[in-house]
């Protein structure tokens, strides 16, 4: 039977951690559908429909992983689950706590702290002897007035538990630095960041400048062993002053040894963290010394990225997400051949969305696979370090990854945001 149409048992039921702000939702919850797996949808805000529907929906208080594993228990006791899908940052601790309250295979809940922990990460990595900057943790309510020396400059200023590069930036000297101190605590201080941080919202780390330039990892852990998925390229640089993320193309245009490399500093760095199950994506520096991993996040790549990936017989990466958390071997299951990539719309301004410009032509540059925009009209954006989001994405299809890059850019150079 082929892998596009494996079918679970009708009694097979995970439970997805959807928090309101996700994109992720209908790509898992097609996901299940696709495999006839019963989905029950577990987010922070109460749904007006799960009284009519308590066997698919849920209410979990991400922020308290106690109670939210009470309330799973309590749901499991009428209708059995056979897994725990985090899909972001977000939920991977409660995800822990629940999957191992429910008995069933799960990442280390100290595993899934240290991931959503920046500087806790940087020590595990460090302990094990990899490759990483010097760095030192730092009080936003007690601040040096001068930069540690064991840093030294030019350094990177980050909150410990933000994604999407929102709040880092990088510091060339002391005047600079005090600057990317005086907005970091501008961006921390939001009320929804500080709730969303808790205690962390208060402690930054202050690291030295990994020089080089960078890729993502893309991988699947089983039993604490870690399986590359796809690397992807970064072709723009991402030397600061901030590091907002824009194309991904794979398969990497790389030479294999230095992909082995990259894949091998990976595994130790999940490895490090205590890794045991499940989806990571990780974002690798590369420079004369080697791979230096900045991070490994215990869940799949973000926004619609995701999209970018297809596996065997037009298997979704969710998909793929699914089947080895119901215990299904998909180690025989590769990406498909060809390039694919997906950019990251950036936001040029901050201000208000007025009008898109272009879109029609950005679609039919050729191998456009599709043109999603995200933002909405008259919504307020701003870009990195303040913003956490992007205008949109573009995706492409080609036989090369030179024909896809190549083709994005010409899809966004169409494009125009008016912004006031």
């Amino acid at each position: 039977m082929s892998h596009g149409r494996r079918r679970f048992s009708s009694m097979s039921r995970v439970m997805l951690l959807l928090p309101t702000t996700t994109y992720r939702t209908k790509a898992f919850v097609d996901a299940a559908l696709k495999l006839k797996v019963d989905v029950v949808a577990a987010s922070e805000q109460p749904s007006t429909l799960a009284s009519r529907n308590p066997e698919g929906l849920i209410t979990l208080d991400f922020a308290n992983p106690e109670l939210a594993t009470l309330r799973a228990k309590e749901y499991a006791t009428h209708y059995p689950v056979d897994a725990v899908i985090p899909v972001d940052e977000e939920t991977a601790v409660v995800a822990a706590h629940v999957a191992k309250a429910l008995k069933l295979d799960h990442n280390p809940i100290e595993t899934a702290i240290t991931a959503k922990n920046k500087y806790l990460m940087r020590e595990a990595f460090d302990r094990q002897g990899l490759n990483v900057p010097s760095f030192v943790l730092v009080s936003l309510d007690r601040v040096p007035h001068t930069l540690p020396n064991r840093v030294g400059f030019p350094c990177v200023v980050k909150p410990v538990f933000l994604s999407t590069s929102r709040g880092v930036m990088r510091a060339n000297n002391q005047e600079e630095l005090k600057a990317a101190v005086k907005r970091l605590e501008g961006i921390v201080s939001d009320p929804n960041v500080a709730h969303r941080g808790g205690k962390l919202a208060r402690e930054a780390l202050f690291e030295e400048f990994v020089p080089g330039f960078e890729v993502a990892v893309e991988g699947l852990i089983t039993s604490g062993e870690f399986r590359s998925l796809a690397i992807f390229d970064k072709p723009d640089p991402l030397n600061g002053p901030f590091f907002e993320e824009t194309i991904y193309v794979t398969p990497s245009r790389l030479a294999p040894d230095l992909q082995r490399q990259i894949i091998e500093a990976t595994a130790q760095a999940t490895q490090a963290m205590g890794f045991r199950r499940g989806p990571v994506h990780a974002e690798v520096r590369v420079n004369e010394n080697g791979a230096w991993v900045i991070e490994v996040a215990a869940r799949a790549i973000g926004g619609l990225c995701s999209r970018a990936l297809k596996f065997g017989d037009d298997i979704s990466l969710e998909e793929l997400i699914i089947r080895h958390a119901l215990g299904e071997n998909v180690s025989s299951i590769q990406r498909e051949r060809g390039a694919a990539g997906v950019m990251m719309i950036p936001i040029p301004r901050s201000g208000a969305l007025r009008e898109i410009l272009g879109l029609v032509e950005a679609r039919r540059v050729p191998f456009i696979e599709d043109v999603v925009i995200t933002a909405h009209l008259t919504q307020k954006i701003q870009p990195p370090p303040e913003g956490a989001s992007y205008l949109g994405f573009i995706f492409s299809r080609a036989d090369t990854p030179d024909q896809v890059e190549r083709a994005i850019r010409d899809s966004h150079s169409r494009l125009e945001f008016v912004i006031e």
